[in-house]
């Protein structure tokens, strides 16, 4: 097994679309790589915290990928807005990939160049590859935030069109 930490905006997002793919044992919302020593999300939200919201993902390699894994993680957001994802704006939201080792660091890197070199975007990519540190899991209720709480406005005008679009684009990984 292995686990790796991203960041790619509103963690309800991309936490309900990672639960849907095939091998991956768990994923959990939380916020890392800030310097606040036990945050919450009041303290995110202030975006003074470091922290970006993330989805740390649990996942067994001999059945998805870290290329899968990836794959998906660039699909779900735009690695080229520069502390946002539409209309969340801040820190929290940065796009990153928080390693857990020196192989997922290399092979993230190796990935993001591959995506620079074929003009996947027109923008430049602005994710940052990073060590893991402080991570703190996300409070009870944020974790399986859409199945809970479907009639939420942010979800039916935010999460959920971009699980369904991730759905119909990897239906053959789903569980």
């Amino acid at each position: 097994m292995q686990e790796i930490t991203l960041g790619a905006g509103c963690f309800w997002c991309i936490e309900a679309c990672y639960k849907e793919l095939k091998g991956v044992i768990s994923v959990k919302s939380g916020y890392s790589n800030g310097h606040h020593p036990k945050p919450t999300y009041k303290d995110i939200c202030t975006g003074t915290t470091g922290h970006v919201e993330v989805a740390r993902v649990t996942f067994d390699e001999q059945e998805v990928s870290l290329q899968e894994i990836l794959q998906v993680f660039f699909f779900v957001h735009d690695p080229t807005q520069m502390n946002r994802q539409g209309n969340d704006v801040g820190t929290q939201y940065r796009s990153g990939i928080y390693y857990q080792t020196e192989d997922q660091k290399v092979f993230s890197e190796k990935i993001i160049q591959e995506l620079t070199d074929n003009h996947v975007w027109d923008k430049k990519i602005v994710t940052e590859v990073l060590p893991i540190e402080n991570y703190h899991e996300a409070e009870a209720y944020h974790q399986d935030y859409l199945e809970f709480n479907p009639e939420n406005a942010y979800c039916k005008a935010i999460v959920r069109p971009k699980v369904d679009k991730f759905k119909q684009v990897f239906a053959q990984k789903l569980k």
